[in-house]
C-alpha cells in the first residue's frame, strides 16, 4: 500500500508525511494509518478517517462518508478478528484519485483471501456478513472492491468509490 510519495500518518505519533502512490494508479493524495489488531482500533480508525476527510474538505456526500466508514469498520474488524495472530499492525490507507475516486484499503499479515458470503435466507449466520455489506455498498455506489496479496504474504482488501461533487 505504500508507494513513493503519499501522506503517511502514524496513528501513534500523529506524524504526517506526503507521498505519491502508484500501483492502483497515480493519486492526488493518500494517507496511511497503522493500528494494533485490537477491538478499540475499529472506532479509532473510523474517527481518524472521518476527521481526515473533513479536514481535507473532500467532496464526499454524507451518504458516501457513511459508506466509507462502514467499509473501514468492517474491514478493520475482519483484520482484528481473523488476522491478529499473524499481524503486528493493521494498515489503513485512504487515497483520493484524479477523476473523482476515493480508495480505502486495509492491509493485514494473514494470507487467507476472504470471500463475501452469499445472502442465503435459509441459512442463519451470526457473523460473516461484513464483506457482503462491503460488496453490496460498493457495487450500489458504482465502485469496485477486491483483495490483493502483499509481498510479505498478507493481503490488502480495498474498495474504490466515485466521489460526488461538492454539495450545493
Amino acid at each position: 500500500m505504500r508507494g513513493a510519495g503519499s501522506h503517511t500518518v502514524d496513528s501513534r505519533s500523529g506524524s504526517l508525511q506526503q507521498q505519491t502512490v502508484d500501483g492502483w494508479g497515480h493519486c492526488a493524495a493518500a494517507w496511511r494509518f497503522t493500528v494494533p489488531p485490537v477491538d478499540s482500533s475499529v472506532p479509532h480508525i473510523r474517527h481518524a478517517v472521518r476527521d481526515l476527510i473533513r479536514r481535507q474538505e473532500a467532496p464526499v456526500s454524507d451518504d458516501l462518508m457513511h459508506g466509507l466508514l462502514l467499509i473501514l469498520s468492517e474491514l478493520v474488524t475482519n483484520g482484528v478478528r481473523h488476522a491478529a495472530l499473524l499481524t503486528a499492525e493493521i494498515g489503513v490507507e485512504v487515497a483520493f484519485h484524479p477523476g473523482g475516486w476515493v480508495r480505502v484499503a486495509v492491509e493485514d499479515g494473514h494470507p487467507y483471501r476472504p470471500k463475501a458470503l452469499d445472502a442465503a435466507p435459509d441459512r442463519e449466520h451470526t457473523s460473516g456478513r461484513g464483506l457482503l455489506l462491503v460488496k453490496a455498498f460498493t457495487t450500489e455506489a458504482g465502485g469496485s472492491c477486491g483483495v490483493e496479496p502483499t509481498a510479505a504474504g498478507g493481503k490488502v482488501i480495498w474498495a474504490a468509490l466515485p466521489m460526488e461533487g461538492p454539495q450545493s
